[in-house]
């Protein structure tokens, strides 16, 4: 367990649209653990301008111990991107609707328990990837679901419920595409609905795509769901929500050191979340346990 004497100044990185729960609320319960545990702190606000750049500069001017983001999972991959091959940690507290790399990270989904990471917690290293030079720390992916996404984030409502009601739309009328996918040890070539590179485990849907993935292994995988009848969608979607992905006749699973994805289609893609443009041609490389986390601190400790 670390000792908070060591974490004496931590950058809260707060996104004051995420969630439903009152921030200056939240701030002030924030404030009243780093007093009473002695600890520094300072708060940004993102606004949409310019927050990466200012990020970065309260990083330099502050050297932060430790930079919490304060957010859903657009908040998480925007400052964990800043954080990657630094010695600064990266800590949590969800407030998304998804909140997909926590959940893969057993970080507490409830506000006040997450809190308790700002002094009780544990150091650890997660490999990330590179993604034709985007980091990417948690899930990506293209065809259907990259689709979604992007019709999703292109929409005014948000929620679970838009989520899934654009996917039911889009699902009646989407033809998986042709992908050929190298890897350091393997090539796939045919026609795939989704191709999702994994980094984690699970989609902030909880849809758990990669049961078997480890976060800081030196490798990723690339999941396939490849064509499949119409009449076979919801045992597949059971097999998502129950952690047997892997037991589908309709799913083929890639591990790999590096790969590169010919998208002869041009199909959108997203990269934890945010949707991407990349080309015909996507390149990921691992970089083992290039980034630092905060976690809870185990039960045997």
């Amino acid at each position: 367990m670390q000792d908070n004497r060591a974490h004496q100044n931590i950058l809260f990185v707060i996104n004051p649209i995420a969630g439903d729960i009152d921030k200056e609320e939240l701030e002030e319960e924030i404030i009243a653990v780093c007093e009473e545990h002695q600890i520094n702190h300072i708060f940004y606000k993102t606004t949409g301008d310019e927050d990466v750049e200012v990020i970065k500069s309260l990083i330099k001017e502050n050297k932060p111990d430790l930079v919490f983001a304060v957010g859903g999972d657009g908040t998480v991959s925007q400052v964990g991107a800043l954080l990657i091959g630094t010695k600064t940690p990266l800590g949590i507290i969800p407030l998304g609707s998804g909140n997909g790399l926590s959940k893969d990270l057993n970080i507490p989904q409830d506000t006040e328990e997450a809190l308790q990471l700002i002094h009780r917690h544990v150091i650890r290293n997660i490999d990330t990837l590179d993604i034709n030079g985007h980091p990417s720390i948690h899930l990506a992916d293209l065809g259907f679901n990259a689709l979604v996404v992007k019709r999703f984030s292109d929409g005014e409502t948000r929620g679970p419920g838009a989520y899934a009601w654009i996917a039911m739309q889009e699902f009646l009328s989407y033809e998986p595409k042709f992908y050929t996918i190298d890897t350091d040890n393997e090539r796939f070539e045919g026609e795939a609905f989704m191709v999702t590179i994994a980094n984690a485990n699970a989609f902030g849907s909880n849809a758990n795509i990669n049961p078997t993935g480890i976060l800081n292994d030196g490798r990723f995988e690339i999941c396939l769901i490849e064509r499949f009848p119409k009449t076979a969608a919801l045992g597949i979607l059971y097999k998502l929500y129950t952690d047997s992905i892997d037991d589908s006749v309709y799913t083929r699973k890639l591990s790999c050191r590096s790969a590169v994805i010919h998208n002869t289609e041009h199909e959108v893609m997203h990269i934890d979340g945010e949707p991407v443009e990349l080309g015909n041609e996507v390149r990921i490389t691992i970089k083992p346990k290039s980034l630092k986390v905060v976690l809870p601190v185990p039960e045997a400790e």
